[in-house]
């Protein structure tokens, strides 16, 4: 029983080494928040200019599908004739 009572620290220095502990945690979460918060906004941001481009490749597209279907009456038209 001994040596296991000399491996322990002291409380005094238990009760130190605990608010450290606490302290680095607190930093580390307040680090953790801050990153946290510049990720949020990031993506925000992405996600209104993704948007931005999907409505300009949406407009791409119905003018390739209104041109296709132009042209395709076009010619259905044209060999009736």
């Amino acid at each position: 029983m001994q040596e296991i009572s000399d491996t322990l620290p002291p409380k005094d220095n238990a009760m130190e080494t605990a608010l450290v502990a606490l302290q680095e945690i607190a930093r580390h979460e307040k680090e953790c928040g801050r990153r946290w918060g510049d990720a949020h906004r990031e993506l925000k941001i992405i996600r209104e200019r993704l948007h931005t481009h999907s409505m300009r490749w949406e407009r791409l597209a119905w003018m390739v599908i209104g041109t296709m279907t132009a042209g395709v009456i076009a010619v259905i038209i044209q060999s009736i004739d």
